[in-house]
């Protein structure tokens, strides 16, 4: 019988593996590869910042699982996992409601041989109150419409009025890439949307305020870049908070634990990840503190070798530090080419698995169309540091890379023209 192998998950690790699988092992017959996901379409996380503000219309740039899935021989399940029975190899799809746009769905299993996880990870609010019922978190698609809808509708509102006063006010809180790169996102829109005669606010008359828990702006990345990011921040008139924690959000506004008080009409959490919470009573594997699956070099769970998992639900050891590989969008590309030849030599019996050593190429932040910044590193290049529009194109480039995993040179090359036509058809929000 064919071997199957299912992959829970459709996001840029999740896809990259069942597109390379598909490519190889799907189109040989050497393996049924089917791809399980809870939305339609594909959207590139990193994006989603730009879509919250406008700058990106997600429909142009989301892809389709049912049609990635037939150019590149591997089956799309559309649903939501919600257990697994690891003595039988199946897992469970949970039941879908019935919506305006779509039929029901009944709950229902998928036989596996071979399992991945890379199921991503959601933002976490450390249980600070309010928070949830308060914030938009910027997870998905339909999250990041949701904002920009809220924000368009303030403009539009202050565009029927007779007053130029009005004012909007965004609280941002986490000044990781996420943070700090919507915060210059949303100037750049301000800007934009005067542009177009919705003039009743003017950039300054949206407030944007950026709260960050540790002492710096993007505390992962040198200090060097840290600052960098931060007095752009402030020259594009962001308010930056550092070293304040938030105590609680309410309708009104954000509190912090020094007493201050940040009023805002719409405010965004940005801080922290977690896993999704259904990993941590999986049939028995076994999680970390933030539901990360925990797994061995060889990205295998650490109870059953026949489930992997990978990307930011999985916590994996880097040798030689007690800390686990970092939730970045490289490490999961990275893994997910490391799996593809792994899955075959499984296949393979007498071939043993390789193991995963994550490689730091360094992290680039984009500033909008103001600038970027951010620093690489490589055995030929070491570690150099890049800002503005050096690093803006080094930025770009690392989408284009995405879609060459998911399409291939010639139809990323093409997709790169469409682009340039759409530019200057098209305007430079969506505003609507």
């Amino acid at each position: 019988m064919t071997h199957r192998i299912v992959i829970v998950g459709g996001g840029a690790g999740g896809l990259e593996l069942a597109t390379r699988l598909g490519k190889t092992m799907g189109r040989n017959f050497q393996a049924k590869i089917t791809l399980v996901d809870a939305n339609m379409t594909h959207l590139w996380k990193p994006l989603l910042h730009e879509v919250a503000a406008g700058s990106l219309n997600s429909t142009g740039d989301e892809l389709n699982y049912v049609a990635q899935a037939k150019w590149n021989n591997f089956e799309f399940q559309y649903g939501r996992m919600c257990g697994l029975d690891r003595a039988n190899k199946r897992i469970r799809l949970a039941a879908q409601p019935a919506r305006e746009d779509r039929a029901p769905l009944p709950e229902r299993e998928l036989e596996y041989d071979t399992l991945v996880i890379s199921v991503g990870s959601t933002t976490n609010d450390f249980g600070t109150p309010g928070a949830a019922e308060n914030c938009i978190f910027l997870e998905s698609r339909d999250q990041a419409e949701r904002f920009r809808r809220l924000l368009l509708s303030h403009y539009l509102r202050a565009h029927a009025s007779n007053d130029d006063g009005h004012q909007v006010k965004v609280a941002i809180v986490g000044a990781g890439a996420t943070g700090v790169e919507l915060a210059a996102e949303l100037r750049h829109a301000s800007k934009e949307l005067v542009a177009y005669g919705l003039e009743r606010i003017p950039p300054e008359n949206l407030s944007i305020t950026l709260v960050e828990s540790s002492p710096r702006v993007l505390a992962a990345l040198p200090e060097r870049i840290s600052r960098s990011a931060h007095a752009t921040l402030e020259s594009l008139g962001v308010r930056v908070i550092v070293g304040t924690a938030v105590s609680e959000v309410t309708a009104e506004g954000v509190k912090t634990r020094d007493d201050q008080f940040i009023p805002a009409d719409l405010m965004v959490w940005a801080a922290g990840v977690r896993a999704p919470a259904f990993l941590k009573d999986l049939d028995g594997l076994e999680t970390n503190r933030i539901n990360q699956l925990l797994v061995r070099p060889t990205l295998q769970t650490s109870l059953d070798d026949d489930i992997f998992a990978f990307g930011d639900c999985a916590s994996c050891p880097q040798p030689g530090t007690d800390r686990p590989v970092p939730p970045r969008a490289q490490a999961a590309h990275q893994q997910a080419s490391l799996l593809a030849k792994s899955l075959y030599r499984k296949l393979q019996e007498d071939k043993p698995l390789l193991e995963y050593r994550y490689s730091d190429r360094g992290s680039l932040i984009s500033l909008s169309s103001f600038s970027a910044i951010g620093n690489l590193m490589g055995n030929l290049t070491g570690n150099v540091t890049l800002e503005g529009w050096l690093a803006r194109q080094f930025y770009i480039s690392l989408y284009r890379m995405h879609q060459m995993a998911l399409y291939g040179t010639f139809r990323t090359l093409m997709m790169m023209l469409g682009d340039r036509f759409r530019s200057s058809t098209e305007p430079r929000l969506k505003l609507h």
